[in-house]
């Protein structure tokens, strides 16, 4: 069986892979780029992205999945078939068993989709865990313990937030407002205050390079290129850091209020256990700038930035794998 186990953080954004023994073997951009015309799949993962926003009218680079959940199934199974495939998992003789991560509150039709497409590329039993609780095993934590401990999972598509104890959710809550919902709040700033039209990798980088969501904490700027809505012609411009952070108020506001519904639903003594242990941030999210410092002021707890968040969740199905058959024991498939 070396080997063959094999978990998935199926993410909007990216998809990341953990074969058993083998650590992390790939990561790369959920993107497929199909012809329209005969409908074949040309390119998968990071070739498909370098050609968002730059192909031909009859190429289209879709994400297959959105807001954590599939979106397009077909595209979704020839995605990760060309990753099974990529990552040499499969042979004549056995499959892999898969263990696959989704947001908490997906319902069952959406995680019969998501077990429907990694069964039919190529895997044996399929077996669904949630996502914050993925995140906070890969992170470090000791979820197993009867102490309280908080996970914020700040995806592509979604995030989540949950409060974990004795290796169970206490309390969670999953929103539909994450890094893709970032970057459009920033493109449509651009679109409305400058008349310029950009694209979402170039909304990504302004996030990246410029952005902020902590008052006062960054001051940078970055010249911008783009289409002239009323010239038609390419024009360059600048922006900066707190013009960034206002474009991303709202969304971020949305985030910070899911972590104070999950905190006001925790029983108290694992409350007290949050404030002595802190919350720790998972996922692309992190990479915010000033998040954590956002989160630690409005929560009044400490908030730490997980090691390598973007590879939490998958690490965290590869501690999960070693222990499979001890909780197939325990559980019944999802």
């Amino acid at each position: 069986m070396f080997g063959r186990d094999i978990g998935i953080d199926l993410g909007t954004a990216n998809v990341l892979i953990h074969v058993k023994g083998r650590g992390i073997v790939l990561n790369e951009p959920s993107v497929v780029a199909i012809d329209t015309h005969t409908k074949r799949v040309l390119a998968v993962g990071e070739e498909a992205f370098r050609m968002v926003g730059r192909t031909p009218g009859n190429i289209v680079a879709i994400r297959p999945l959105k807001d954590g959940v599939i979106a397009d199934f077909e595209t979704t199974e020839s995605m990760l078939k060309h990753f099974m495939d990529k990552i040499r998992v499969k042979s004549w003789f056995t499959k892999p068993r898969i263990l696959i991560c989704c947001p908490t509150n997906i319902t069952s039709v959406e995680q019969k989709a998501i077990r429907e497409a990694a069964e039919k590329s190529g895997g044996k039993n399929v077996y669904l865990e949630e996502e914050p609780k993925v995140a906070a095993i890969g992170a470090g934590m000791d979820i197993y313990q009867p102490s309280g401990n908080m996970v914020v999972d700040i995806g592509g598509g979604t995030t989540d937030v949950a409060v974990l104890s004795m290796g169970d959710i206490v309390t969670a809550s999953s929103i539909k407002i994450a890094g893709d919902r970032f970057d459009s709040d920033i493109l449509n700033h651009i679109k409305k205050k400058y008349k310029l039209l950009i694209g979402e990798r170039t909304a990504e980088t302004i996030k990246k390079e410029v952005g902020t969501v902590f008052p006062g904490s960054r001051e940078e700027e970055i010249d911008i290129r783009g289409r002239d809505m009323v010239s038609g012609l390419p024009r360059t411009i600048s922006v900066g850091s707190e013009e960034i952070r206002l474009a991303m108020e709202e969304a971020v506001s949305h985030i910070v209020q899911a972590a104070k519904t999950v905190l006001e639903q925790t029983p108290p003594e694992l409350s007290a256990d949050i404030i002595d242990r802190g919350i720790i941030i998972t996922g692309g999210g992190a990479y915010l700038h000033g998040i954590d410092h956002l989160l630690a002021d409005e929560l009044k707890v400490p908030v730490f930035i997980a090691e390598e968040p973007m590879d939490c969740v998958a690490n965290g199905t590869g501690m999960l794998l070693e222990n499979l058959d001890r909780i197939n024991k325990n559980r019944v498939k999802i």
